[in-house]
């Protein structure tokens, strides 16, 4: 299986347990691979015979700054979903950081990391 990464799409959401991360929102960082066969694509220079990565940055950025969720697990379930609604996907790895963290001790960032297929 091939694969296509888009790496670092950063969009403001309204995620998490605490009150004010509600409120204020914070900044989320997208790391996604897609599996896929590129092959077809590839032979017919055809952009409509794999993912268009720009349309569906768009549609995982609506995700992210749309219908607040307590938990990143829950946000990079409805990001998979996304993902795998577009027809070529057979697997996708979602990332999702949350690098603002209400945490009281140093760090860099904390991530949650799923991948999904279809059945």
């Amino acid at each position: 299986m091939d694969r296509i990464g888009l790496r670092g799409l950063s969009v403001r959401g309204r995620h998490g347990v605490l009150a004010h991360e509600r409120e204020g929102g914070q900044v989320f960082v997208v790391d996604l691979v897609l599996g896929l066969d590129t092959a077809p694509a590839a032979a017919a220079d055809d952009v409509t015979l794999t993912v268009h990565y720009g349309v569906l940055a768009e549609q995982v950025a609506a995700v992210v700054a749309g219908e607040p969720v307590d938990l990143i697990e829950t946000l990079a379930q409805r990001i998979a979903d996304t993902c795998l609604g577009h027809e070529r996907v057979q697997e996708v790895e979602v990332t999702v950081h949350k690098p603002q963290a209400p945490i009281t001790v140093p760090f860099d960032d904390v991530t949650v990391t799923i991948t999904r297929r279809r059945p």
